[in-house]
């Protein structure tokens, strides 16, 4: 295919792209996209004609910015929006699926296998999947694009990499190294970015074409280039980039000659780097993904390189482009790119001191896990939450390096345990699943590592409608810590198995197994997020039974201890609850603003069991405030959620009822057509814009409903109760909930 040999049509800063909304999540463009005309619509017209298009090239020829460019321009095409999927970061192939999953910003709870998730996400959909560096992963992505655009008739995928995936269908698009003239343009606006004032000039002109031309045109290497003009002249770079190329392209006869360019520039940056860079460079190589300062100056250290010069050199190679800034929702953050990275693990390697490097970014993120589980149970949940997604890739890094050496497995297992707040309240209990049963197959001497796996493992499972692997899970970890006297494993896995009658509608013993827990809890002194839950457990199973007054006690005691600590995600549990009692007393008006309140946190941590219950309630609430209409669109979007936190409502009778009810009111006010013809319009809302609805709705503000009633309200068994004479005592409640 030709290839453009002129510069863009002007110089005019790019049309902004189109932002990242809930249809897509391409990163923002943080300086001027160069040239590439062409290649932007051979991209376009490939994907009008090709369901798989593959972009190929060397590192730092620019594949991923094009791919991502293309896509962006290409997004009004896809009603189902774009989605990038970055896999440089994901080493194990049983998680490809869950980054797909990610991007797609899908949050799956269930024990469906992820692909199953997926084909059912894709399938009817127009959307244009961009999947970037997946060279390392290619024959599993290879297998999953395949399935997924079987599967998924309007699918189409735009992948970057350096090789194809050799499907069929899939058109490969080898792209170039850059013109000449978009190749200088690129390097004079890079180097005007480091030092202000510098264009091309009589003087300049010829040394910054032969320097384009030494380096083939690649991006990655003319923007290296263009980082060594805060020191030197372009001349200079020249001169210095002759003896390198002598210096350094000998390596490899076999290797590719746009390959030995590439390796020469990024050699070339390193060659003038000071020693201690270098040594930093080596070492910033264990990171997966993005780092923080601290990190860094804890892993990276040595009497070689302090921990308080790690600063001063770290700043240099950010000014060198060796290391690129981001500032993120956790504060400021560092990166390589992967070719820059490779290069530094090359380094590492070779100095021998990658095994120590690893155990100390290991050790690193076990203690982060730590205080972020007890940061959790604090004010600062929502912080933790976002810190623990950010680091994900590397405490994914962690459990690796523990499993590669027998002997150290239990760090896995209790990395995995540690963060069930992760995998529990923010939404990823698909891919703890996969840790837990992972880190489980390695037999260890350490008791309570794996006994903290265990329990953790049966609560996941109760949350995804697994009973037989939340009880073999549960049982295994009573069983023994009963026989070594680990008291707090007992109280977990007795709380956990407690939760699991809960679910599957055992009232008796739930509530039986729940007091018991507590009780051991008290014995022990614990307090934290496990144990609020373990109450608001049993206030659900006491109501189930019939003591609502005695339920809302409960919940009304949590939501004390969750104001007092700063505890966020178990109060979403108990607002939903109290607003049940508020409900069954005749007060939808303060039912819904408890419901509302818990549904903003539930989507906050990404919790889909939480919210979908709070949304479920809300629909009854609007139902009986007499908005049949938008009840029915509010039943339909929670019905969207359902499938991706489990079997509906856990298959419970009692939890059904509040459906059963908002329907049994909508139908009779709308009639069936009006009614199914609401629920299919909250079906088409995706997660956010459903909850975005349900937070706005305010039925008193819209024309045409029914006022609110404040009389007796129609309980789930289809009786009605009188309001009580206290709204916060939860008295007056239905027989059963």
């Amino acid at each position: 295919m030709r290839r453009s040999q002129r510069p863009s049509p002007d110089d005019s800063p790019d049309p902004p792209i189109p932002g990242t909304t809930a249809r897509g999540n391409l990163p923002a463009e943080l300086n001027r996209f160069v040239g590439r005309g062409e290649e932007l619509a051979d991209l376009g017209r490939l994907l009008t004609e090709s369901r798989l298009v593959t972009v190929v090239g060397v590192g730092g020829v620019g594949k991923t910015r094009c791919a991502v460019r293309a896509a962006a321009l290409l997004e009004k095409r896809y009603c189902d929006g774009v989605r990038l999927v970055e896999l440089s970061a994901v080493h194990d192939p049983g998680l490809l699926e869950h980054a797909v999953i990610d991007a797609l910003g899908l949050t799956d709870h269930t024990s469906r296998p992820p692909r199953t998730t997926l084909l059912e996400h894709l399938t009817g959909r127009r959307l244009l999947l961009v999947i970037d560096g997946f060279e390392h992963l290619v024959d599993a992505c290879a297998e999953l694009v395949c399935a997924l655009l079987r599967r998924a008739p309007q699918l189409r995928v735009l992948a970057a990499g350096r090789q194809p995936l050799e499907l069929d269908g899939e058109v490969t698009y080898p792209l170039a190294p850059m013109a000449d003239e978009d190749a200088m343009t690129l390097f004079a606006e890079r180097a005007a970015a480091v030092r202000p004032g510098f264009r091309l000039t009589e003087d300049n002109r010829g040394s910054a074409r032969e320097l384009c031309r030494r380096l083939d045109g690649i991006p990655l290497a003319l923007e290296l280039a263009a980082g060594r003009l805060r020191a030197l002249s372009t001349e200079q770079v020249l001169q210095r980039l002759d003896d390198r190329f002598r210096l350094l392209t000998g390596a490899s006869r076999s290797a590719q000659a746009r390959h030995q360019t590439l390796r020469t520039a990024i050699g070339w940056s390193h060659e003038l780097c000071a020693p201690e860079q270098r040594l930093l460079w080596a070492r910033l190589s264990v990171f997966a993904g993005q780092f923080d300062l601290e990190a860094v100056e804890y892993i990276c250290s040595s009497p070689e390189l302090p921990a308080e010069s790690v600063l001063d050199v770290l700043t240099g190679l950010l000014a060198q482009s060796v290391v690129l800034r981001e500032d993120s929702a956790v504060g400021t953050r560092y990166r390589m790119l992967d070719t820059v990275r490779e290069y530094g693990a090359e380094w590492l390697t070779a100095t021998g001191d990658t095994d120590r490097l690893r155990r100390r970014h290991r050790d690193w993120f076990l203690g982060l896990a730590t205080s972020c589980e007890l940061d959790w149970f604090s004010p600062r949940q929502g912080e933790v939450a976002a810190r623990a997604e950010s680091e994900l890739p590397n405490l994914r890094r962690a459990m690796e390096c523990s499993l590669e050496c027998p002997d150290e497995a239990h760090l896995a297992q209790y990395l995995a345990g540690t963060l069930w707040f992760l995998w529990v309240g923010c939404g990823r209990l698909s891919e703890g699943r996969h840790w837990l049963d992972h880190v489980l197959e390695e037999e260890t001497p350490y008791e309570p590592s794996r006994f903290k796996a265990l329990w953790v493992l049966g609560y996941v499972a109760v949350l995804q409608g697994d009973a037989v692997g939340a009880i073999s899970a549960l049982h295994e970890c009573r069983e023994e810590a009963d026989r070594t006297g680990d008291a707090a494993a007992q109280a977990y896995a007795v709380h956990r198995t407690g939760c699991l009658a809960l679910v599957t509608d055992d009232m008796v013993r739930a509530e039986e197994l729940l007091q018991d827990a507590l009780g051991r809890y008290r014995d022990l002194g614990e307090l934290n997020s496990n144990v609020l839950m373990a109450q608001i457990e049993l206030a659900m199973a006491v109501g189930f039974r019939g003591d609502l007054e005695a339920a809302a006690e409960i919940c009304q005691e949590v939501r004390e201890v969750c104001e007092d600590r700063g505890e966020r995600w178990a109060l979403s549990y108990a607002l939903f609850v109290l607003a049940y009692a508020q409900l069954q007393q005749g007060r939808p008006e303060c039912a819904r603003e408890l419901l509302q309140e818990s549904l903003a946190i539930g989507h906050t941590f990404h919790d889909l069991l939480g919210s979908v219950l709070a949304m479920e309630l809300l629909a009854l609430v609007t139902a009986v405030e007499g908005d049949a209409a938008e009840a029915a669109v509010l039943q339909g979007a929670a019905e969207r959620i359902w499938p991706s936190v489990g079997l509906p409502l856990f298959g419970s009778a009692y939890y059904g009822r509040p459906r059963a009810e908002c329907e049994r009111l909508a139908r009779q006010e709308l009639g069936d057509a009006r009614y199914e013809s609401g629920r299919r319009e909250g079906a088409q809302l995706d997660p956010d814009a459903a909850v975005a609805r349900a937070l706005a709705c305010r039925p008193v503000d819209r024309p045409g409903v029914k006022a609110q009633r404040r009389g007796p309200v129609p309980a789930p068994d289809g009786r009605t109760r009188k309001p009580a004479a206290s709204p916060a005592s939860g008295r007056g409640g239905p027989d059963r909930w």
